[in-house]
Parts: C-alpha cells; sequence; structure tokens
C-alpha cells in the first residue's frame, strides 16, 4: 500500500529543512530592510543636525570676514576725508577697491541724509537708504550689523558698519549675493541640499538659491507655505523623485522679512544600497532555497538505505571529520565493514594528529609556528568584529640575536630562543593569549581582547621579563626585545595589514631604542594614502597644479623697497586646497623635494623678472631644503634660471634653515659661497629655533637673518622675548647682517621692532599671503605706510 503524502520520515525531513530555510531567508531579509532604514534615517538626522552646524559656521564667518574688511575702510583716514569732503568718485573708487579685495558683490556708502554712493560691484543698481529697512542713515548703529536682506528681488547676506569721525557720518554696507554658486559650494562642505527663501510679510516664500531643481524643488516651495519645515525637528518632504528629510535654519533678517536656509538629505538616495542588498538576498535566498530542497530531500532518502550511511561516513572521513562511527545494527558483512571503517577513521585521525601538529608548531621551541598563529589571528579578527571589540597583536624582535649566534654558536642561539619562549609564555597568563614564532628571532602575540592601553602593560611586561640575564650552557646572555604594536579595527582588519603594521611599529622601535612603539602612520612609507599623494605630487608638478603665493616684507626704513617670500601652494583639481605641511614633510622625506624646489625656483625666478619688466622692482626670498642645498647641481641650475627668465641675481634671496646648514656643514658651505658668488643673496631662516651662533653664522656668507616668529609673537607679552630680538638684532647689525622679524600680527610689535632697529617685518598685520596680482594690488594700495607712520609715532 502507497503511504500517505507527509506521513513518512522522507516526507518530514524534506518539509522541516526546507520550511527552516524558508523562514531563515524570510527573517534576515526583513531585519536587514528594518535595521537599514532606521539606520539610514539616524545617520541622515546626524548629517543633516551637523550639517546646520558647519552652515551656522561659515555664515558666521563669512559675517566677520565681512564685517572685518567694512572695518578696515571704515577706519582708513583717506575714506573718512572723502566722506566728510562729500567726494562721490572717491567714495565709489574707495568702496570699488576695497569691495574687490573682499570679493563683495555689493558696497555700498550710506550718509546721514540718507544718499546712497555705490561702487561698480554693485552694477551701480538704483538703491535707496529706504531699501534697507533695518538702516537708519540718521541714528546709524555704533557696532556691526549683519542681516540677510532682499533687495531688488535678490537676496545677499550684507553687514553695515559705522564710519565715525569721530561722531557717527554715515555707514558703510557690504554683502555678498546668495546665489545658485554659493548654495552649490556650501553644499558640498555640508554635504547636503541647500536652499536660500524667503518671504515678506505680504508675499509668499521666494527660492532664491538652490541645488536642487525640478519636483524636488517645488515639493520644497510647498512644505514651506504650509509651515510643515521647521528648526526644531527634522521632516520628511515627499517629492516626485522621492523623499528628502529636511531641516532648516532661520537667518537674521530685517522687520518684515524671514530669511531661512533649509538643508536636504536624499532618503531614497541612501537606502539605495541596502534596497540592492535586500535584491540581492531575495536571488540567494531562491537560490538557497533550491538547494537545500534538493539537499534535504538527497538526505532523506539516504538514511533509509544502511549502504548509503557507510557511504557518507566514508565521505565525511575523506573531509577530515573523523568523529562518531557508523551504527549498523545486525550481525552481517555490512556490520562488519562498519566496524572496518570506524577502525580506519580513529587510525587516520591520530596519524593526522600527529602531522597538523608538525605542520602547525615550531619544533625548536614548542609554540605556534606562523601558520597557526595566522589561523588564530583569522578567528580572533572575525570574533572581535562580531563583537564590536578591538584585539591586538605584537611583533617581537630579539636585538643583537645575530651577534649572539655569530660570536656564541647556534647551540646557544637555539638555547636562547627556547628559554625566550618560555619567558614569553610565562609572562602571558590568560589562556586566550597566544605566543608563537613566527621564525628567526621574531616571535608574535596575539591579545584578541585588548585594547591599545592594555597591549602596552603587557609589552612592558614582556620587555621586563626579557631584562634579566641568562645562564645558557655557562654562558651568561643579555638580550633585550624591541616590540611593535598594532590594533584592530584601528589600525587594519586583516591579517596582512595588522602584521606589516607592527613590523613598522616594530622597526620604529628598534630605531628609538624605546623597546615597543605602537604603529604610527607618520614612520610607514609605504601606506596606499602616501603612495597615491606622491604620485598626485609629482602629477602636481609636471602639471602645473602648483602655485606660488607672495607674502610681503615691509622695509621698515625705506618705505619704498618692496620685497616678498614666494610660499609655494598646491590646489588639488579634486581636494582643493592642500596646505603645505600635508605635503612639504613627505616630499622631503621621499626626496620629492628637489623637484618642487625646482619648480618653485624657476616661477620664482620668472616672476621676479616679470614685475621688472612692468616696472616693479621686488625682491623674492625663496626657501630651500637641506637636501637642496647638499645638491653640487643646485648653483649651475639656479645660473641658468637668472639667463633664461633675464631675472637680476640680487633680486633673489635663498633662504636656508638653520638645521640644513648643521646637517654637514662643509658641502653646505660649499655651495653657500658657489651661490653667493653668483650674486643672489642668502639669508638663514627661522634664527633661534637650531643650535648654531651668531659667531658661527659670521663664517658663512649670508646677509640676512629672519628671527623666527616665536619669539617675535609674543614680544608684547613676554619681556624674555624683547630681550633676545634686541640682543640678536644687535650682534646681527654689528656682524653686517640685515634683520628680519617673521610673525609681525599687531601694532604693538611693530612699534617695538621699529624701536629696536629691525630692519624689515613680515606677518598678518601687513597681508597674509596672496596670489601674484593681488601682491601687485598691494603694493599699488601703499596701505602699510600708514601703518609704519603710525608705528614709528608710537
Amino acid at each position: 500500500m502507497k503511504p500517505a503524502r507527509f506521513k513518512t520520515l522522507q516526507s518530514r525531513i524534506f518539509v522541516f529543512f526546507f520550511l527552516l530555510i524558508l523562514a531563515t531567508q524570510l527573517g534576515s531579509i526583513l531585519i536587514t530592510s528594518t535595521l537599514g532604514f532606521s539606520i539610514v534615517n539616524k545617520t541622515l538626522g546626524e548629517e543633516l543636525e551637523t550639517g546646520k552646524r558647519v552652515f551656522i559656521r561659515l555664515f558666521d564667518q563669512n559675517t566677520a570676514f565681512l564685517t572685518q574688511g567694512a572695518r578696515i575702510l571704515a577706519s582708513d583716514y583717506g575714506f573718512r576725508e572723502a566722506v566728510s569732503s562729500n567726494d562721490a568718485e572717491t567714495i565709489a573708487s574707495a568702496l570699488d577697491n576695497h569691495g574687490g579685495r573682499i570679493k563683495a558683490d555689493l558696497m555700498l556708502f550710506v550718509g546721514l541724509d540718507g544718499r546712497v554712493v555705490s561702487g561698480s560691484t554693485t552694477a551701480r543698481q538704483a538703491i535707496d537708504a529706504s531699501q534697507l529697512a533695518w538702516l537708519s542713515p540718521r541714528e546709524p548703529q555704533r557696532n556691526a550689523t549683519a542681516l540677510i536682506e532682499r533687495i531688488n528681488g535678490r537676496l545677499y547676506q550684507l553687514i553695515t558698519v559705522p564710519v565715525t569721525a569721530p561722531l557717527p557720518i554715515g555707514a558703510i554696507v557690504a554683502g555678498f549675493r546668495i546665489d545658485a554658486g554659493l548654495a552649490k559650494d556650501i553644499g558640498k562642505i555640508t554635504n547636503t541640499d541647500v536652499s536660500y527663501v524667503s518671504k515678506e510679510t505680504d508675499t509668499g516664500w521666494a527660492v532664491h538659491a538652490s541645488t536642487l531643481s525640478g519636483a524636488p524643488l517645488e515639493a520644497l516651495s510647498q512644505a514651506l507655505d504650509t509651515d510643515r519645515i521647521t528648526t526644531d525637528a527634522i521632516t520628511d518632504v515627499s517629492t516626485g523623485s522621492g523623499v528628502y528629510l529636511s531641516l532648516r535654519t532661520r537667518l537674521p533678517s530685517p522687520g518684515g522679512q524671514e530669511s531661512v536656509a533649509v538643508l536636504q538629505k536624499s532618503l531614497d538616495r541612501s537606502l539605495a544600497p541596502f534596497r540592492d542588498l535586500r535584491d540581492k538576498l531575495l536571488m540567494l535566498g531562491a537560490l538557497g532555497l533550491l538547494v537545500s530542497g534538493l539537499s534535504s530531500l538527497a538526505i532523506a532518502r539516504s538514511v533509509t538505505r544502511p549502504i548509503k550511511a557507510l557511504a557518507e561516513f566514508a565521505q565525511k572521513i575523506a573531509q577530515g571529520d573523523y568523529s562518531g562511527k557508523p551504527v549498523i545494527t545486525g550481525q552481517n558483512e555490512i556490520a562488519d565493514l562498519a566496524n572496518a571503517f570506524d577502525h580506519m577513521s580513529t587510525e587516520i585521525a591520530s596519524r593526522e594528529a600527529h602531522i597538523l601538529d608538525l605542520a602547525y608548531r615550531d619544533t625548536l621551541t614548542g609554540l605556534p609556528n606562523r601558520a597557526m598563529f595566522h589561523d588564530r589571528l583569522q578567528q580572533a579578527i572575525h570574533t572581535a568584529r562580531r563583537l564590536g571589540k578591538p584585539l591586538t597583536i605584537m611583533l617581537i624582535g630579539l636585538d643583537r640575536f645575530k651577534y649572539v649566534n655569530d660570536s656564541l654558536g647556534h647551540h646557544i642561539g637555539d638555547l636562547l630562543l627556547k628559554e625566550v619562549a618560555r619567558r614569553l609564555q610565562d609572562a602571558l597568563r590568560r589562556g586566550a593569549d597566544t605566543v608563537a614564532r613566527l621564525g628567526g628571532d621574531e616571535f608574535a602575540v596575539l591579545l584578541p581582547t585588548d585594547d591599545m592601553g592594555s597591549a602596552h602593560k603587557v609589552a612592558r611586561s614582556l620587555l621586563d621579563a626579557l631584562e634579566k640575564s641568562m645562564t645558557l650552557d655557562d654562558q651568561i646572555v643579555d638580550v633585550r626585545g624591541s616590540i611593535g604594536i598594532a590594533s584592530a579595527p584601528l589600525h587594519g582588519e586583516d591579517i596582512t595589514t595588522l602584521l606589516r603594521c607592527a613590523d613598522v611599529a616594530m622597526h620604529q622601535a628598534k630605531r628609538n631604542s624605546s623597546g615597543y612603539a605602537e604603529y604610527d602612520a607618520r614612520f610607514d612609507h609605504n601606506t596606499l594614502a602616501r603612495l597615491s599623494l606622491m604620485s598626485e605630487l609629482r602629477e602636481a608638478v609636471e602639471h602645473d597644479h602648483l602655485t606660488l603665493f607672495y607674502q610681503p616684507k615691509v622695509d621698515l626704513k625705506d618705505s619704498e623697497a618692496h620685497s616678498a617670500e614666494a610660499l609655494v601652494r598646491w590646489i588639488h583639481p579634486e581636494r582643493g586646497f592642500i596646505p603645505p605641511n600635508d605635503f612639504i614633510p613627505f616630499a622631503e622625506q621621499t626626496g620629492y623635494i628637489r623637484a618642487i624646489t625646482t619648480w618653485v625656483l624657476n616661477e620664482g625666478v620668472r616672476q621676479c623678472a616679470e614685475w621688472a619688466r612692468m616696472g616693479l622692482e621686488v625682491n623674492i626670498s625663496i626657501n630651500i631644503s637641506a637636501r637642496d642645498l647638499m645638491n653640487a647641481d643646485l648653483p649651475d641650475y639656479f645660473t641658468g634660471l637668472l639667463k633664461q627668465h633675464g631675472c637680476d641675481a640680487q633680486r633673489i634671496c635663498l633662504e636656508i634653515t638653520e638645521s640644513a646648514i648643521l646637517d654637514d656643514p662643509g658641502h653646505a658651505l660649499e655651495n653657500l659661497q658657489r651661490l653667493d658668488a653668483i650674486g643672489c643673496r642668502l639669508s638663514i631662516d627661522d634664527y633661534g629655533t637650531g643650535y648654531s651662533s651668531l659667531a658661527y653664522l659670521k663664517r658663512l656668507p649670508v646677509s640676512e637673518l629672519k628671527i623666527d616668529r616665536s619669539f617675535v609673537q609674543n614680544m608684547a607679552s613676554d619681556p624674555n622675548d624683547v630681550v633676545i630680538v634686541r640682543s640678536t638684532i644687535d650682534l646681527a647689525h654689528n656682524l653686517g647682517l640685515h634683520v628680519v622679524a617673521e610673525g609681525v600680527e599687531n601694532e604693538a610689535i611693530l612699534s617695538q621692532l621699529c624701536l629696536l632697529g629691525c630692519d624689515q617685518a613680515q606677518g598678518y598685520l601687513f597681508s597674509r599671503p596672496v596670489s601674484a596680482a593681488d601682491f601687485h594690488a598691494w603694493v599699488q594700495a601703499k596701505t602699510w605706510k600708514e601703518q609704519l607712520r603710525l608705528a614709528r609715532q608710537a
């Protein structure tokens, strides 16, 4: 009689496994979808809050920049004279010039009588004071005021600064236009979609600038009209192309107007990876169900046949699984065959265990070898990742082991390795920790649950264990270790990366004789980031992505002399501005600083010659690194540049640090003498931070000495720095050297330097480093003359 469906053992096994796997697949898909939405929603909310804080910070920075620029113009004596004399043309010219410097889109002067004078930067728009509802010309504010104002249908970020002489005589209004370009730039910085909107009392919301377009922009306008987007909570805004999380921030606005910035993040765009994962899980689940169904059916059939059980047992042996034995009842040939299979599996398991022990153990020390250490480390990485906990590894290299082997023989060396292994094991008391010998005199330690702080304690304990002398065959041997430490996930999440980082740290510990060291990327010259930076830096030099900025050096005795220090800047096409501190030290370590110096010398000499042809005589200072100073070809290359560009050698000053000279005084002095013979001037940069003395500098063919900013910046508050600067100036003058002070940032320091007889000053008080065009404009403006006059009077 044929058995009923689902009543047989075969059917039950098949249905059970099929439903179990189906439930598992559906559960994983449901959890992935729910968890993904929750994570994305929370992450986007945090990003919006962060973006809001960044936006407010950027807004405040723009306001401060406008305020500072307007205050400088308001305090300008010539401008106040023009206001007092109602010289509209001069006022407009001053507004144009100053607006150009601060890149303002709108520059106005509003007099007490309500008269408005504007610069060409405002395109001569018909603007009167009545349009600025918050500005009262007859009662101007005594402090700067910042607001967002809608003028002629356009939105501006404005500030107003009073002009006093000494009573208020009017106000300067400066502003940036809020347009699509600004919204795009702010959006990139805040990593959000940004929209600037405003409304007046009797009108609806108007979008002035936005990174959105189409349906999202229309949905934004509708949401604002219904007050769905608030400043206190993140709001969902549905559009034809998806859902956007939105948050708005109020902008200071005059009475009768309200201006806000709306920050948004696309929820659908962020959920796309999770939806893709869900689709893949569905496909894998369907495939898994098919495979598991077929497998369950095959297993269900096999359990009914004893001979199939023996075949499966044989397959388990072939796969290395020797647990259990075939259970065959009866006293027949099949039972005897099952017993023979069981005896065979026991013998094979015993021999394989011995082979594995030989494969995973170091025969000399009995410690786990490299293969077993890798296996345990891989398991520890998976466990730590699953539990969200750190793990730490150490590489231990024995110092002077080669010396012991060579002087006392390999027998003593082997005894030494055994004793080191024993001491390392004794120092680690937890069973979960692993000590392994990787080969030679290199050992490794795995701490599967320790963070970096605990690892440092273990490292000190291991070093203490190795510190004590060892007696080996009546030979007293001293050996010490150097330990490199790396942690996951801090330094990497795979075996190769962790071992490489630990190896880098171990060699750093050997170089510093520090006993142990934690991995530090600064000492790793082979990281992908550094290799990428090296490649991009080489491309920047070859494709002129570098540029030179010029910081003025103001002559305190001859205001008509013009000097500047050339400073290299890197404008990356994708990363934007890269600070010099991010690539100059790296270039010096790798030796690529020579290529950069070659580019800087060529560009600096070219610019100096170009200015001379324009009638602007400028002395340019160029920095030379220690590697450049040791380059015997430098003088010849420099001579060729002077001839190529037709530049007077006396217009170029090469700046060298004290440490660069002291690295190899002989070669440095030879190159300096050759450069001096060419006719260029030589300067000692950052004087006071090295170890040289003026008596030593007297032997060098230098004509200038630059006092380091660390002594200059605190002159107003530290009498000791004043004494140092005064003594340096006096002694340098006695040696016939020209003195330049770096880091001059306020009038008090400038007055002191004038009093002490300093020759030149350089710092933010006069100007930050600027482009060649802006430097030319700075020279034409001659603002430093008034600063010098006031400093000398003080």
